[in-house]
C-alpha cells in the first residue's frame, strides 16, 4: 500500500452535518477516525458522512450517522445512531471497516478458489 498525505484523505472524505455545527474538533477528528479506512484499503476512491442531529426529540439530543464508501463494485453503506455523537461516529467506523473486512475476504475467497467452469467436452489423458 502507498502511503497517502493528509491533503490526499481530505480530499477524499466528504462531510455533510444537519441541524448541527460541526467545530474544527469534531471534523479532525472524523478526519483521524476515517483516515483508518483508507489506510486499510487503498482502492477507496470516496466516502462521504452525513452527520444529523434529531431536531424533533426536545430536551434528548439524538444523532445519525450515515457512511457511504464508494469503492470499484458495489459502494458499501452503514448507518449508526445514538445519544453522543462521537459514539456514533466509533460505531459506524467500526461497520463499514467490517464491511470492507468481509468485501476483502470474499475477494480473496473467490481469487484463490475459483468456480469450476462446466464444459461439455471429453479432455484427452496425459500420457508420459
Amino acid at each position: 500500500m502507498n502511503a497517502q498525505t493528509p491533503v490526499d484523505i481530505s480530499a477524499k472524505i466528504h462531510v455533510q452535518a444537519v441541524h448541527l455545527e460541526l467545530t474544527e474538533a469534531m471534523r479532525s477528528i472524523i478526519h483521524e477516525k476515517f483516515a483508518v479506512l483508507l489506510r486499510h484499503n487503498e482502492y477507496i476512491v470516496r466516502i462521504n458522512l452525513r452527520l444529523d442531529q434529531d431536531q424533533h426529540r426536545g430536551n434528548e439530543r439524538h444523532y445519525t450517522a450515515t457512511g457511504h464508501i464508494e469503492i470499484g463494485g458495489p459502494d458499501l453503506v452503514a448507518a449508526a445512531e445514538g445519544r453522543d455523537a462521537y459514539e456514533v461516529l466509533d460505531e459506524l467506523v467500526d461497520k463499514l471497516d467490517r464491511h470492507l473486512e468481509r468485501r476483502h475476504g470474499k475477494r480473496k475467497d473467490r481469487r484463490n478458489h475459483p468456480a469450476r467452469s462446466e464444459m461439455n467436452v471429453d479432455f484427452p489423458k496425459a500420457t508420459r
